[in-house]
C-alpha cells in the first residue's frame, strides 16, 4: 500500500512548514473558547481532551453584555464541566502547546517562511523548495500564499479596526472591573488566573487609518490618549481597563465573503482562515479550522487505506472540500 506525502503549511498533524522560529516566537492572542461539535469534537477524537480539561476555564462562558455606561442587560455566570454551557475557554498558547506536544517534533519544520507555490505543488521557501507531495495543505491563515494559487480572492475589510491591550495585573490597576471581571470568569479566583486581563476596543475606522494616523499606533501613550478621547463618554470603570492597558496591538479585521468557494486545484486544499476567515467576535472561526483540520484527517485517513492511495484522494478531498464550503457559510452568516 503507498504511502501519501503532504504538506501542511502552517499547521497540521503531518509534514508542517511554520514560518516562526520557534513556538515561542511570536505573542499570543487571547484566550479561546472551544464549542462541542467542532474543536473540543476534534480534541478528543485526537485523544488531547483529557489534557484540554486540564487547563480549561469554564467560568469563562460567564457573559455580561453592557453599555457603555456599565448598564447590565445580560449578565450570565461561568460554570464547570458538569454545568457548562458548551464554550469553556483556554489559553491561545496552552492549546498550542497541547497540540504541538502530540506531534512528534521531527514533523514540524521552524523557520520555514514560504514565498509561493508553483502550478507544479512545488513549494518555494526562503532558502529551499520542496516538491513531491500528494496534498499540500493551506493553513497558514487570512493572507495564505496556497489560496493564490487556487483563485484570486483575497480578504476584504470587515469596517472594524482595533486594539488589543494586555493588563498582567489588573486586580491592582482597575480594582472596581477586575474585581467585577474576576468574580464573573474565573474558576479558582487569583491565584489560578493572576488578575490579568486580555482587553479588545474595536470601532468602525477606515481601512486605511492605520496609514494615515496622526500618532504612530504602536506608541502605548498616544493609542491610549486617542481612544479615550474617543470613548471619552464611557464609564470610567470601563475606560481603566484601557488606561491601564499595555502592549497596544493593532488589529484591523477582515473576512472573506460569505459563501465564497473555490474550484478544485488537484493536490491542494485549504483549512482554517485560508479558507474561511471571519471576524472573532462569535468564536466560529477557530472552532470551525478544527474542524477542518479533524474532517481532512478523516478523508486523509480513508484515502491512505486503499491500494489506490493517490487516485482516491483527490475524490476524499473534493468531498472535504464541498462539506467544508457549507460549514464555512452556515458559521459564518450574521444570524448564526
Amino acid at each position: 500500500m503507498p504511502s501519501l506525502k503532504i504538506a501542511v503549511i502552517g499547521a497540521g498533524p503531518i509534514v508542517v512548514f511554520e514560518s516562526d522560529k520557534s513556538p515561542n516566537a511570536r505573542v499570543p492572542g487571547g484566550p479561546l473558547d472551544l464549542h462541542p461539535a467542532t474543536g473540543i469534537a476534534a480534541l478528543k477524537e485526537a485523544a488531547l481532551y483529557e489534557e484540554f480539561l486540564k487547563h480549561a476555564r469554564f467560568g469563562g462562558e460567564a457573559l455580561v453584555i453592557c453599555d457603555k455606561k456599565f448598564t447590565k442587560y445580560i449578565n450570565l455566570p461561568g460554570g464547570d464541566e458538569h454545568s457548562s454551557r458548551g464554550r469553556p475557554e483556554i489559553d491561545r498558547t496552552t492549546l498550542r502547546d497541547i497540540l504541538l506536544n502530540s506531534v512528534p517534533p521531527h514533523l514540524i519544520r521552524w523557520g520555514c517562511r514560504l514565498r509561493s507555490i508553483d502550478e507544479n505543488r512545488s513549494l518555494i521557501f526562503d532558502h529551499s523548495r520542496e516538491s513531491g507531495y500528494d496534498l499540500v495543505v493551506g493553513a497558514e491563515g487570512a493572507w495564505s500564499k496556497i489560496r493564490k494559487l487556487i483563485s484570486d480572492q483575497m480578504p476584504t475589510y470587515a469596517g472594524l479596526t482595533g486594539y488589543h491591550w494586555r493588563s498582567p495585573d489588573a486586580m491592582d490597576i482597575a480594582p472596581r472591573v477586575g474585581i467585577f471581571l474576576l468574580r464573573r470568569t474565573c474558576d479558582y479566583g487569583p491565584a489560578a488566573w493572576g488578575g490579568s486581563l486580555n482587553v479588545y476596543t474595536f470601532a468602525p475606522w477606515s481601512e486605511d487609518r492605520k496609514a494615515n494616523a496622526p500618532f504612530d499606533l504602536h506608541d502605548t501613550e498616544a493609542a491610549r490618549n486617542a481612544l479615550l478621547d474617543e470613548f471619552h463618554d464611557w464609564h470610567p470603570d470601563l475606560l481603566d481597563l484601557v488606561r491601564h492597558g499595555q502592549d497596544p496591538e493593532p488589529r484591523p479585521l477582515y473576512m472573506l465573503p460569505v459563501g465564497w468557494s473555490w474550484e478544485s486545484c488537484p493536490g491542494v486544499t485549504l483549512v482554517g482562515d485560508a479558507a474561511h476567515v471571519m471576524t472573532p467576535f462569535a468564536g466560529g472561526g477557530v472552532n470551525l479550522g478544527m474542524q477542518d483540520a479533524l474532517i481532512l484527517s478523516r478523508a486523509i485517513f480513508k484515502a491512505s487505506k486503499s491500494p489506490t492511495s493517490e487516485t482516491n484522494l483527490p475524490a476524499e478531498i473534493k468531498s472535504f472540500k464541498k462539506d467544508l464550503f457549507v460549514r464555512a457559510e452556515q458559521t459564518s452568516k450574521p444570524d448564526q
